[in-house]
Parts: C-alpha cells; structure tokens; sequence
C-alpha cells in the first residue's frame, strides 16, 4: 500500500451507488442503447471517459491514490514523445546495466541483449507490448539528463513528474520509470490515468504500438550480426474484444492486477482504468459494453498468450 494513503474498502453493493455519471447526454457517446444499468466491476478503483470530450462515463474511487504497477510506462512514453525534436529511429546501445536492473528486481524483460542497438522506436514497443522494464530503463537513461546511468535515471523520473504537473495530474507522482517502486510514492488515481492515457493516444505513434497483438523487428547485434526479437503484447483484451484498441497492462505485489484500456466502436471512442482488479479483461469488457450499448463482454474468448511470452 502506499505510505500515508487511506485505502478504500469495497463493498461490493455499493458498486453502482459509486458510480459518478453514466454516459453523458449530448456529449459524442449517447446513452447506451443496451447495459443502461453502470455495471458492478471488482476493481478497487475504476474510471472510463469519453474520448473525444474528456467527460466522466464511469467512476469507482476515481479520485482515490493507489499504485499502478506497470501502467507507470505510459508516462514513461508521453515524456519521451514529447522530447522536442525526436528521433525515433536513432539508435541505443543496450548497456548491461538494463538487464541486471531486471534481474535483481525480477521485473517483467524484453529480454534485450547487451551490445545490440536498438531504435527507440523500438524501445517503446518493447516496453509498451511485453512490458519490458529494461526498456523503460533504456529509455529513462537516453533521456534523462547526467553523468551516470543512476543520475539519468533519477532525471528522467523529474521529468515524468513536471509533465503530470503540466497535465494537471494533481493526485500523481512518480518514483520510478516502470512502476517497481522502492519509496511507496509511486502513485495515481484513476482519473488521474485515465487523463494521462487520453493525452498519450493524441500520438499516432503511442497509439500504433498499443494496438499491436504481436511485434517482430530486427536488430544488430555487437558483433554485426542480425537478432530477431518477437514481443507479444501482454494486454489479452486485443484480439478478444472488438473494437479494443489498447492500452497497458501492469501488476505487482502492492498494485495488484491492473489495466488501462481503450475501445472504438462505430466512431465512439472510451478510455479507461481498474486498478487493483482480479477479472480486470472481462471488467474491461463490461465497461466498454456498458459505453456502447453492446453485450459482447458476456461472450468474449481471451486471446492466450504463446508459451514463454511475458505476462504482466
């Protein structure tokens, strides 16, 4: 749990009771047609928003401060897309340092090899599909600021913070680039992700990569060789639901299961977080059913992830 944050506790018939806002007349999503009742999800916090207004649909302790676990990535991303002048196809160097940080933590790898170079555009699809952490940390050094990998590191973590301020993401603060903690104070608020997120799809490359089941790209290695890296993406809700779009998964001990997703249908656009949530796919299902008038949820088939991939 988070130091110095009061948890919430559930109770499950009050679920709809806190629910804030059912689909919002006038805006660009209707009342839904079908699932006109909010629905009861296991989350210990949750919030959906309208795309395209920014307008609350559903909330559950939405305004509550809980740890994220991985879905700290997406900051992560929206610092390095908003790098002035990018380059997304220069090229890093993986340092041994990335793969010891994962090894010590036990953290979710792209399992990149020391030596090869790699694009950040890379980088970001192996931190964003199979949740690599030494990617997060590839990236966190490039662009932080420094003489050394913990000093860059720490800059970088800076910035996440000054653009959740710019954002106006008032209950959010970071202590880490890939949500592995150490200090307790990496946390937000479902809302709060839910804003964050909304303003990370406005790239056309965020969304490109969330959106992926599966990538497979290529890299040299140290020895002018060739490798081949295949990175799954751990978020089962594509390829199961139609019309999901993306967006992140992320769990760990303190966080629990936790997704951020997001879904079109017929021009509808939705964004949405559970934290702390066992059945958080099919809650994810439910919620976007609930936001297009559907019942696909009731029928969904999680896509299985290959033998070996990562899961997160």
């Amino acid at each position: 749990m988070i130091t110095g944050i009061k948890g919430v506790r559930f109770r499950r018939a009050a679920a709809v009771v806190a629910t804030t806002g059912a689909l919002l007349a006038g805006g660009a999503l209707s009342a839904p047609a079908q699932a006109a009742t909010a629905p009861t999800v296991s989350a210990k916090g949750a919030f959906m928003l309208n795309s395209a207004t920014g307008s609350t649909l559903y909330s559950k302790y939405g305004d509550t401060k809980r740890p994220m676990a991985s879905t700290t990535k997406i900051m992560t991303a929206r610092v390095v897309l908003s790098t002035t002048g990018l380059d997304l196809d220069r090229k890093i160097t993986v340092k041994q340092a990335y793969r010891d940080y994962v090894a010590a933590r036990g953290a979710s790898s792209a399992d990149l090899k020391t030596g090869d170079k790699v694009t950040i555009r890379q980088l970001l699809h192996a931190m964003l599909l199979p949740s690599g952490c030494d990617a997060a940390m590839a990236l966190a050094d490039t662009f932080g600021t420094g003489t050394t990998v913990s000093a860059r590191t720490k800059s970088f973590i800076g910035k996440m913070n000054t653009k959740a301020k710019d954002l106006g993401l008032t209950n959010t603060h970071f202590d880490s680039f890939d949500g592995n903690s150490t200090q307790n104070t990496n946390y937000t608020t479902p809302r709060d992700l839910a804003k964050l997120t909304r303003s990370a799809m406005k790239y056309s490359t965020f969304t490109g990569i969330v959106k992926r089941t599966k990538t497979v790209t290529y890299a040299s290695t140290s020895t002018g060789g060739t490798r081949t890296y295949t990175w799954y993406n751990t978020n089962k809700l594509l390829g199961s639901y139609s019309g999901a779009t993306g967006v992140k998964t992320g769990t760990n001990t303190p966080a629990g299961p936790c997704l951020v997703f997001a879904g079109t249908r017929d021009g509808k656009s939705v964004v949405g977080v559970l934290l702390n949530d066992q059945y958080r796919f099919t809650d994810a299902a439910k919620l976007m059913d609930y936001a297009f008038g559907s019942s696909s949820a009731a029928t969904m088939q999680l896509r299985t992830l290959p033998s070996g991939a990562q899961r997160d």
